[in-house]
C-alpha cells in the first residue's frame, strides 16, 4: 500500500463548514490536540512523514486548508481573516470544553496558524512556525516552471524543477513520492495563497499574539531569497522570546526532507512549553 493510502486507511475524516461547502480534516490518534497546517499549493500530504511519528501520542488534526486539497473555497471577502475564521470554527468543533491545542504551521500554514491563534485566544497552547515567509519584503520574485498544459515526462520534469527551486534543497531528495505529492497538490490548488503572504498578514497577527511563538527554518530554505537573518530578526522584533532553530542542510519543506530532525525540534518545543509572552 502506498504511504498516502496507508495513512488515510487509519484516519478519521471530518467535514466542517466552509462557506457554502465543506472543509476536510483528517484526524489520527488520541491525547493532547495538535493541529498541522500545510503550505500553499498543498494539502495534508505535506505532513506525510510527520504524522506517523505523532499519531501514537497526540490527537492530530490535519486539514486541507480552504481552497486547497479536498476543501472548498472560502467565502468572501478574500482575506486571510476569512480563511482563518473557517479554520478556527472547524478546529474548535473538534476540541473538548476548554481543551487547548498546539498549532504548527508550514509556510502559508504559518500565516493561517497565527490568525487562528488570534481567533481562538487561550485555547491555543502554542504556535510553531515552520519555513514562515512574509515577515520581510522579498528581494526578487521567484519564477517557477509552468505546469498547466503539460503532461507525462514534461510535467514530471516541471514539478522536479519547481520542487528544487522552492521546496527541497538536495536534488536526491526529489524522489517519485515527492513528485507524486506535488502533482496531486498542484492539481487540487484553487486558492492563490501568495497574495495573503505578500500582504504582511503574518506580521499583523504576530504583533497582537499573546501565545508562545517559536520558529524553525531550513538552512537552505530556497524561499530565503529575502534572507534568513532578516526573517529571524523580524520575528524577534515582534516576538522577542521566540525560540528559533535553523536546521542545517535542508530546504523549505523540512517535514519531507528531514522529518526526523523536525520531529526532534518539535518535541523539544512542545515538551518544554514557555510561559505566555511577558509572564515570568
Amino acid at each position: 500500500m502506498d504511504p498516502v493510502a496507508a495513512l488515510l486507511a487509519e484516519a478519521r475524516r471530518i467535514e466542517t463548514p466552509c462557506g457554502e461547502g465543506r472543509m476536510v480534516w483528517h484526524a489520527w490518534g488520541q491525547g493532547a490536540p495538535m493541529a498541522l497546517f500545510h503550505g500553499g499549493v498543498g494539502s495534508w500530504r505535506h505532513w506525510l512523514r510527520t504524522i506517523p511519528a505523532w499519531k501514537g501520542s497526540r490527537h492530530l488534526l490535519v486539514p486541507d486548508l480552504p481552497g486547497l486539497g479536498e476543501s472548498d473555497l472560502p467565502p468572501e471577502p478574500a482575506a486571510i481573516e476569512t480563511v482563518a475564521a473557517v479554520v478556527a470554527e472547524g478546529l474548535l468543533s473538534q476540541l473538548g470544553p476548554n481543551e487547548q491545542v498546539d498549532l504548527v504551521g508550514f509556510s502559508f500554514g504559518s500565516t493561517v496558524g497565527a490568525h487562528v491563534a488570534l481567533i481562538i485566544g487561550d485555547r491555543a497552547r502554542s504556535l510553531t512556525l515552520i519555513g514562515a515567509g512574509g515577515l520581510v519584503p522579498a528581494k526578487t520574485p521567484m519564477i517557477l516552471e509552468k505546469v498547466r498544459g503539460k503532461t507525462g515526462d514534461e510535467l514530471r520534469e516541471a514539478h522536479r524543477t519547481n520542487l528544487g527551486l522552492m521546496m527541497i534543497a538536495d536534488p536526491a531528495g526529489i524522489d517519485d513520492l515527492a513528485l507524486d505529492l506535488q502533482d496531486w497538490n498542484s492539481r487540487h490548488s484553487r486558492l492563490d495563497t501568495r497574495a495573503y503572504v505578500a500582504a504582511g498578514a503574518l506580521r499583523r497577527a504576530l504583533e497582537r499574539l499573546r501565545v508562545p511563538v517559536d520558529a524553525i527554518w531550513g538552512e537552505r530554505d530556497q524561499l530565503a531569497y529575502w534572507g534568513l537573518p532578516e526573517r529571524v530578526a523580524a520575528l524577534r522584533a515582534l516576538q522577542p522570546d521566540a525560540r528559533v532553530t535553523i536546521l542545517p542542510g535542508v530546504g523549505h519543506w523540512i517535514a519531507y526532507e528531514d522529518a526526523t530532525a523536525l520531529d526532534t525540534v518539535l518535541h523539544d518545543y512542545l515538551d518544554n512549553p514557555r510561559p505566555l509572552p511577558g509572564v515570568a
